[in-house]
């Protein structure tokens, strides 16, 4: 056992999506969702082997802003990556949340995008979210956006 040390995160940055085909997501993100391009830039080298552990790739990477969150898409160059990305229930694999007005309409968007739901929007059956329904989207790079439409939003459908 350690000693106890007194750290405070202050906060969260961003969240990060490695892409196939960077234009690809942005396509999605900015003219499928909404999000603001606020950068794009390269890097590569002994720090991007440092940081991720990619020794020897390239990385092409775009900044986004969305509904108060910053996600960061990065397309790998130069670095093994698997056939199959990772299945959402598998352990270790993560996703984001965003709060919809309309469940129906931003599924029917974003499958022209090439996002698969896992099923059918379910609402939520007790507790303090009681009635938002909720529903998870897969991208074509195995990213998985988990989508809840509030109760109040819902009561137009």
């Amino acid at each position: 056992m350690t000693d106890h040390v007194n750290i405070q995160v202050q906060r969260a940055d961003h969240v990060g999506f490695a892409v196939a085909v960077l234009d690809d997501a942005l396509r999605f993100w900015v003219d499928g969702l909404g999000a603001q391009l606020v950068r794009t830039g390269e890097m590569g080298g002994e720090f991007l082997g440092q940081v991720t552990g990619a020794h020897g790739a390239k990385v092409r990477l775009a900044i986004v802003s969305l509904a108060g969150q910053t996600i960061e898409l990065l397309e790998y160059q130069g670095s093994d990556r698997p056939s199959v990305p990772a299945k959402p229930f598998d352990p270790g694999f993560a996703h984001l949340a965003l709060v919809v007005d309309d469940i129906d309409a931003l599924l029917v968007r974003i499958a022209v995008y090439g996002w698969k739901v896992q099923g059918t929007p379910q609402p939520i059956a007790s507790g303090a979210r009681a009635g938002t329904r909720v529903i998870y989207a897969v991208g074509p790079d195995g990213a998985t956006i988990e989508f809840m439409q509030p109760p109040a939003a819902s009561q137009g459908h």
